[in-house]
Order: structure tokens, then sequence, then C-alpha cells
């Protein structure tokens, strides 16, 4: 699935990322790219942060180009210390593996990319053989993927629900077609990550929330089956994120990150992720944290009130 259908299918698009809801950094200088040139010429601030948060190979695009090596540039130069890319699979392979060159070239880790997420139809729960032939072929692909780019985790939803089959039935057959993707994708050292999403903003999806997943990842009971927490769909899901957290811990192996309402840069909504990223952090949370969201401001400004408000809420 395409990063433009994925990103859609969330409930946001790329004209999302062309606002932010701050004013501009003061305290960082930030040139554009500049004609022809093969490296991003940036004012670094390369101070760092605490945790892993991870912008989107293009989240930066005002700064950096369309070009995702040029954007994994510039966010090193700010000193993230890692990346994600929805679009990673559809990418050619010699893209892919020059983006995996600069990663290790900057010391950086990518987050979770796309391996199956079809909100359309019903798949994992269904016990189908002609599902788990297409499973297997998107787990193959995505296995080929990670060892192009020595990406750790492929992101995975379950999709539609059956209205016509009870659901205890259907969480057995999501629970075995989710032994069955993790067992190939651990033979190349790939985790698989679910993602429970919102109700309101897909309905009819089969996995909702925190403690459906980690019911899911116990029965799974493998290594390669966890869970990626997006605390935006949290929030509108069940909200109590930090309880939910700790609950769940020990099956959370990434999380996504968007402010609700918008879905927009920390601190234009109602998510206290200061509170959150000081929690991950006193519990050794040595993960990525996708930067999933869009900008409530245009143009660079918007991409400048990114930065700040992640360093404002890194400052604990």
């Amino acid at each position: 699935m395409s990063e433009k259908k994925y990103l859609h299918s969330k409930g946001w698009s790329r004209r999302t990322f062309m606002g932010a809801a701050a004013a501009s950094l003061a305290s960082l200088s930030i040139a554009p790219l500049r004609a022809g040139a093969t490296r991003v010429s940036t004012g670094q601030n390369s101070a760092g942060f605490k945790l892993k948060y991870a912008p989107s190979l293009g989240m930066f695009r005002e700064h950096a180009g369309e070009d995702p090596v040029d954007n994994l540039k510039f966010a090193a130069d700010q000193g993230f210390k890692a990346v994600f890319d929805n679009s990673l699979m559809s990418r050619p392979s010699e893209v892919q593996e020059k983006i995996a060159s600069e990663l290790n070239r900057h010391g950086m880790e990518l987050g979770p990319f796309v391996a199956y997420a079809d909100f359309k139809v019903e798949s994992f729960v269904l016990d189908k053989e002609d599902v788990r032939l297409m499973l297997k072929q998107k787990m193959k692909d995505a296995v080929q993927t990670a060892k192009r780019t020595n990406a750790k985790w492929t992101l995975v939803v379950p999709g539609r629900y059956n209205q016509k089959m009870e659901w205890g039935y259907q969480t057995a057959n999501v629970i075995e077609n989710l032994k069955y993707c993790a067992d190939i994708c651990a033979q190349a050292g790939l985790i698989i990550v679910i993602e429970p999403l919102n109700p309101w903003d897909h309905p009819g999806l089969f996995l909702k929330n925190m403690p459906q997943a980690f019911q899911i990842c116990q029965a799974v009971n493998s290594p390669y089956c966890k869970i990626v927490d997006d605390l935006y769909h949290q929030q509108i899901s069940e909200g109590n994120l930090i309880p939910n957290i700790d609950r769940s811990w020990t099956e959370i192996a990434s999380f996504h990150l968007g402010d609700n309402p918008g879905r927009n840069e920390p601190g234009t909504g109602e998510i206290n992720f200061k509170n959150i990223f000081k929690h991950l952090y006193s519990k050794g949370y040595k993960g990525v944290l996708c930067m999933e969201h869009g900008k409530s401001l245009p143009g660079k400004e918007g991409e400048k009130a990114v930065i700040d408000a992640y360093r404002a809420c890194d400052a604990f």
C-alpha cells in the first residue's frame, strides 16, 4: 500500500503535513536546499533528543526537498536519531539501499514500515487459504525490504471485521494468521507490529484498542509479533494512555505520535506528551517513536515549529 493511500486511509494526507501550530524557532537557523546541492545545507542543531523521535521521510520537504535521503540528512542535522517511511516497500530497491547506507552513516534507526494495511477488506479474520497465500507473499516482500534496509519492524493492520461471524472465531483466526506471518518474518529477525486504530476515523476495522491488541499478542506468543501504540488513535478510542502503556508494556515494540484533536505536532491538542515522554524515558524505552502526524502551520515555519515542539516536550 502506498504512503499516499495509507495516510489518506488514516484520516490525513500529504497536505496535512504543510501545517504546524507554533511560531518559528528563534534558536534554530535552517537554510534551504541549494539548487543542485547533493547535501542539505542547514544550520545544524545536533544537540539530539533523549528519545528516538522519528520524522517521516517527507516531513521536512520544505527545507530538504522531495528526495528521501536528503530528508534523512536534514533530520540527522537537527539531532533526530531515527526516521520512518510508510512508503518504504514501494520504493525502488536502489533507493532503499541508499536510505540504509545513510542511516548507517548517521547511526540512526528506521521505524516500522508498512507491510500490509488494507482497510477495505476482511483478511486476518478469515480462515481461508487464499488469504494465507496473500499474506505469505506480503510477508516475503517485507522480509526482502528489511534485508535491504536493515529494518527491524514491519507494520500490519488486520483489516475489517466480519459482521456475520462471532467475534471469538474472528479473534482466533487473527491469532492463527499472525502466527503464520510471524513465523515467516522470524526467519529474517523481522518483528511484526500490529496497530489498533480508532473506530471513529476507521469504522469497521477489527483491531481497535490496546487491551485487545495485548490479548492477541499474548496468544500469538512470539517475540516477532508485537504492538505499535498509536497515541493519537488510543486517545480517541480509550484515553488512559500511560496506564495502558504500562499494562501492555511487554508487548509494545514501537509508538506512533500525533496530538488530538487535529493530528498535528505535540502541543496542539489535549495529550500531555511531555509527561508521556518522561514516563517512557523513565521506563528505559529504547525504541522508535514515529512522528506520524501533520503540521498545523504551512511551509518552513510549520517544519520549524514541529522541531520546536519536540525539543520542548523532550526537556524533562
